[in-house]
């Protein structure tokens, strides 16, 4: 059965760099009108879980302003329309925010924030063997510190629900699999 609704309008309500609000006009296969419906549209982003080459993990700790709290998260951000890939996006934000390149990288998949009012994904990584090569290059609204910590901490945090930001927790669960430090019951 084809559930997919056919989008019949749409206007933008509200355009910025990094907010784009629009209100649609759909038909439902069943024929229902559905108006307005909003959604909101962000450029794609990108997160990883960084690990150096002593086996120690890289965090950030950095304000949230839309929950007003300092939280412990993994590297990530917006990719930008001028990176090629969702691949050099986290490989540009990870440096930028923690001064670090790494020598592997693995894609554990792309998930969507929210399906039901945003467009965008998240492309997560893994990455290894990371070695500090410069310091960070901020964004003029960035103020970020870098954490190392034992890959188990990490895991413990996680399982404590310790890290809140749903799209940086699902990445971790996915590189914890992908590493064989979690397995599935």
């Amino acid at each position: 059965m084809n559930m997919d609704w056919k989008l019949l309008s749409s206007e933008y309500l509200f355009k910025d760099n990094w907010l784009t609000a629009r209100k649609d006009k759909c038909l439902t296969p069943t024929g229902k009108i559905i108006e307005p419906y909003y959604v909101l549209e962000y450029n794609n982003w990108v997160n990883g879980v960084a690990i150096r080459e002593d086996g120690q993990v890289i965090m950030i700790r950095q304000y949230r302003q839309g929950i007003g709290k300092t939280l412990l998260e993994i590297p990530g951000g917006t990719m930008d329309d001028t990176d090629p890939s969702p691949l050099f996006a986290m490989q540009r934000e990870m440096l930028e925010e923690t001064g670090y390149e790494f020598k592997e990288w693995v894609s554990l998949g792309s998930i969507a924030p929210n399906t039901a009012s945003s467009n965008n994904f998240t492309h997560m990584f893994l990455a290894t063997g990371g070695v500090k090569v410069k310091e960070q290059q901020l964004d003029h609204s960035e103020e970020i510190e870098v954490v190392v910590m034992p890959l188990e901490e990490l895991q413990q945090l996680v399982l404590d629900n310790k890290i809140v930001h749903s799209l940086h927790t699902t990445c971790i669960f996915y590189a914890l699999l992908h590493l064989g430090k979690m397995a599935m019951k």
